[in-house]
Formats: structure tokens, C-alpha cells, sequence
């Protein structure tokens, strides 16, 4: 996706998050975008899901041409150049007859794909898109999205489509063409042909594009969408203007509006404990660090993050459970944090305004008890019944680290993961507690 804002808000906030980390927007798979966009009146090439071999072979079939293409369905991006655990390489691949479609299907699904976007872990294909093949003259790149320096959506496209657009915008930033739109007039077909002759769409392509394209920004408006993106944007030989790919994304924030679309989620192809956080009213994102952080409110959870960075340490997550968290969504937030293996050490960091820190205390007794507990666990707590979260913890009888200053807590946590880490990577088991 093309980065038009490097300091957007969620960027700024998750800026200890790796760079391949999705914040929770919604995203769909590519035959669920083709299908909306179909629906809309955009031209996109014919396709059917599979979730079988069989279904692949059928579909491929129906299909009715020798001329296809077989793609794996992942939310995850560089599905071309991935590879599969089944030994497959490359999860876009043309076919020519029903039978190859059920033989790279039976490679595909159920079967990991590994690609620059996924990490180590991979994600699990479950269904793979059979399409018919499309010969093009030329590709272009085209993206609605939401400026924050003009406070209102942006078309973002280039003439040199098909390619990663980032790499177009660093290397021939010429080549990239903005166009700011009035969220309160909207695209207008005038500035929709403009944009088209801008491209080099000439001819009876020049009007079916600039159609294409109020119609993108029609379908961007109704959805609540935060961005759509079509990477390639095509002419074919027979000089019909399609959407080749496309990548939706919706704001969260809509989700009881646009009912159709979230009911189109897969949590499969989610982390799973983001999944499961979002059932107990927690914002969780995994990070790559080994210290756990628990805390109440998304400024303090940031400042968390800064200080244990500051001390040497990376944090594994952000996790804010908000200001009237209950004991049980606290022992759940525990098992989450517990759940990612990486995990050394956790720092708990609690100010309690609404939020009462004998409630706290008591959700960490629980989850300590409950999930037996390993790792060390510092604890400050400040505000609300402090003093009576404190005598709860003190008379738990578990192994837990108080500590009032946070600069002091977040040095000691970063020390004691450093030492539960080398434990573990020599296979010793260290049980740690105050002097």
C-alpha cells in the first residue's frame, strides 16, 4: 500500500510496532473485493472461490477457458514471490485446464504461505480465487485513501502500475499524481477525465476510466472505507478499462453501519490474540519484544513502551484495557500476554482514576493463580485504592514486583528479562523474588 502518511496518528502511536504490523482495520480477502467492486458496476474479471481442489477444478471449469489464473486467498501482501509449506513457490500462478487448478489448489490450501508481509509464522490458505486471464495493453496504479494534511480523501495513481508503488514513489516521484478531493462535492466526472488524460488514457478508455473512477470514489464513500486500492488498474487488448487486485480496507469505527461488510471478516487470517482480546473489550497489538505490558489508557501505554525502549528493553505488546476494566478482563489480558512464548517478563502500569486499583490487584492474583505463572511481574500502581490494591497484592503470598517509580520498574523489568531470557535460552528454569 502506498504510505502517503508516514506521521499518521495510528503510525505515531504504534511507533515501536514493526513496520508489517496491521492495526485493526478491517481487511477482506481479493474475491470478496471483486465482488463489491462488481457490485458497484466496475469492471473486474470473471472468478469463483474455491475452498477444495475439487471446487477448483469445478470452478475453473465453469470458467469455461483455457486462459487462468489460480491465487492464493491471504490478507497478507508478495503473494507472487511467496512460497507454501507444501514446497509450492509463488501463490499467483496461470493455468491452462481445470486439472492444474486442482493441483496447485491441493498445494495451496491447508497449506501455509510465507511471504515478506507474514513473518515466520506464515499465514494458512483456506481458499484460492480461479479467474479468468486478461491480456493487457498497459497498467496503472489507482488508490483512494484519507489525507490528514487536507482533512478529506486523496487519489493517489500512477501510470506505472503492477509494481510495488512505493518503490515508483522513491525512485520517479513524478510518476505518482495526487489529487485532493472535496469530501462534500466529491470526485466529479471533470476532474475524474482530467485525472485520465494525466494517466494516458486516450480515446474510448479515457471515458470508461474517469467512469471507473467516480465510481471507485462512490463505492469508497458508501462502505466507509479507509482505503481502496487497485494495483493494476488495466487496459485491456480490447481496450476495456478492469481492476485487476484490489485491497480494501474500512474503518472499525463503522462497523454497525456496514454490517454486509464486517460479516465478511476472517479471523483466521487475524492474530489470534487480537481476536481474542477484542471478545474481552481489550486493545491489544503483538510487537517483537520480550517484555509484556499491561496498563490502562493508550497515552500511558505509549509512554510504557518509550521508557522500557529507553531502558534497553523492547515491549512484546500494547495492550490498554481501558479505564473500567473488571478483575476477569484483567486475568484475561494475562492469558493473552502469557499466550506469546517470547515473553520474559511483564510490566504492569496502572493509574487509576476511574479505574480502581484494588480491582487490578486483584485480577493479577487471579491470573497469577490461574495461569501459574512463570515470569517475573513488576507491578506499579498508582490513584484509586492504591493502598488497598497493595495490601491485596502484599498478602497474595505470590512472587510479584512492586515498584511506585516508573523509571525504576521499567529498569528493573528490562533487567529481569534479560535474565529470565538467558535462563530459558540455556534450558534453566529461574525462579526469581524479592530479597
Amino acid at each position: 500500500m502506498f504510505r502517503l502518511f508516514a506521521n499518521s496518528s495510528k503510525g505515531a502511536a504504534l511507533r515501536t510496532a514493526p513496520k508489517s504490523q496491521q492495526v485493526r482495520n478491517l481487511s477482506i480477502h481479493e474475491y470478496m473485493s471483486a465482488n463489491l467492486l462488481s457490485e458497484a458496476g466496475i469492471k473486474v474479471p470473471k472468478g469463483s472461490v474455491a475452498t477444495t481442489p475439487e471446487e477448483a477444478y469445478q470452478a475453473a471449469k465453469k470458467l469455461g477457458t483455457s486462459d487462468l489464473v489460480i491465487k492464493a486467498q491471504v490478507l497478507a501482501g508478495g503473494r507472487g514471490k511467496g512460497h507454501f509449506d507444501s514446497g509450492l513457490k509463488g501463490g499467483v500462478k496461470t493455468i491452462f485446464s481445470p486439472e492444474e487448478a486442482r493441483d496447485l489448489a491441493n498445494k495451496m490450501i491447508g497449506h501455509k504461505i510465507f511471504t515478506k508481509q507474514t513473518g515466520a509464522h506464515g499465514k494458512e490458505c483456506n481458499k484460492v480465487f480461479i479467474v479468468e486471464r486478461k491480456y493487457v495493453r498497459r497498467e496503472y496504479y489507482f488508490a483512494i485513501l484519507m489525507d490528514r494534511a487536507t482533512q478529506g480523501p486523496v487519489v493517489v495513481a500512477s501510470s506505472q502500475g503492477g509494481v510495488d508503488i512505493e518503490t515508483v514513489a522513491a525512485e520517479n516521484p513524478d510518476a505518482i499524481v495526487k489529487l485532493p478531493v472535496d469530501i462534500k462535492k466529491g470526485l466529479s466526472l471533470e476532474s475524474a477525465q482530467g485525472l485520465a488524460d494525466k494517466l494516458g488514457f486516450v480515446g474510448n478508455a479515457r471515458e470508461e476510466a474517469a467512469d471507473t473512477f467516480v465510481k471507485l470514489y462512490k463505492l469508497f464513500l458508501a462502505k466507509d472505507a479507509t482505503q481502496i486500492e487497485i494495483n493494476p488498474l488495466v487496459e485491456t487488448s480490447d481496450h476495456q478499462v478492469m481492476c485487476m487486485d484490489a485491497n480494501f480496507g474500512f474503518d472499525d469505527n463503522a462497523s454497525f453501519r456496514q454490517k454486509d461488510v464486517f460479516s465478511l471478516r476472517d479471523p483466521t487470517q487475524e492474530d489470534p490474540r487480537e481476536v481474542q482480546a477484542e471478545k474481552w473489550n481489550l486493545n491489544y497489538i503483538g510487537l517483537d519484544g520480550r517484555i509484556g505490558c499491561l496498563v490502562n489508557g493508550a497515552g500511558l501505554a505509549m509512554s510504557t513502551m518509550d521508557i522500557i525502549k529507553l531502558h534497553g528493553g523492547e515491549p512484546a505488546n500494547f495492550l490498554d484495557v481501558g479505564g473500567s476494566a473488571t478483575a476477569q478482563q484483567i486475568c484475561e489480558a494475562f492469558k493473552i500476554i502469557s499466550s506469546d512464548a517470547g515473553v520474559s517478563a511483564a510490566l504492569v502500569n496502572i493509574f487509576g482514576g476511574i479505574m480502581r486499583c484494588d480491582v487490578v490487584a486483584q485480577g493479577i492474583i487471579d491470573a497469577v493463580k490461574e495461569l501459574d505463572l512463570k515470569i517475573p511481574l513488576v507491578v506499579r500502581l498508582q490513584g484509586t485504592n492504591v493502598e488497598q490494591g497493595k495490601k491485596l497484592i502484599n498478602e497474595s503470598g505470590i512472587a510479584i514486583f512492586p515498584c511506585d517509580d516508573l523509571d525504576k520498574a521499567a529498569d528493573l523489568v528490562v533487567k529481569l528479562s534479560d535474565i529470565t531470557a538467558l535462563a530459558q535460552k540455556v534450558g534453566v528454569h529461574a525462579s526469581l523474588s524479592l530479597a
